[in-house]
């Protein structure tokens, strides 16, 4: 359910299907997201690390974005390196959805009467 700031959805709640688990062996699932800023994607470009390996980008614009992952209202690149892959691939598809659509939901069409609605997508992991 995205949770809303005026009259314009910016952040965006997710579950990530494996979860984060930290050192007292709690799992962090649940999380938010805001949408990126032409800022974000300036400052991940400078980051050092992304200009020695530029695949490091995606956790460094992730953990811009994310704004918090369980009870952990602050999330680092550092942190995410210890995300599964599935959850990595997860967030990156929520993120290129929230950014390109502008919300979580695609519009659909009935086969059978053409009626027009709109659904919103679950990926692995959500419920």
């Amino acid at each position: 359910m995205p949770r809303k700031k005026d009259n314009l959805c910016t952040e965006f709640t997710f579950t990530l299907p494996r979860g984060l688990s930290d050192g007292e062996n709690r799992v962090h699932r649940q999380g938010v997201m805001r949408l990126a800023t032409a800022k974000d994607e300036i400052l991940v470009q400078k980051e050092r690390k992304v200009q020695e390996n530029p695949a490091y980008g995606v956790l460094v614009m992730l953990a811009r974005v994310i704004t918090r992952l369980g009870s952990l209202n602050s999330v680092s690149p550092e942190l995410l390196e210890g995300l599964v892959l599935h959850d990595i691939a997860y967030l990156r598809e929520f993120y290129n959805r929230i950014n390109q659509q502008g919300n979580a939901h695609v519009p659909a069409q009935c086969p059978h009467c053409n009626t027009q609605f709109s659904v919103e997508l679950e990926l692995a992991g959500e419920s």
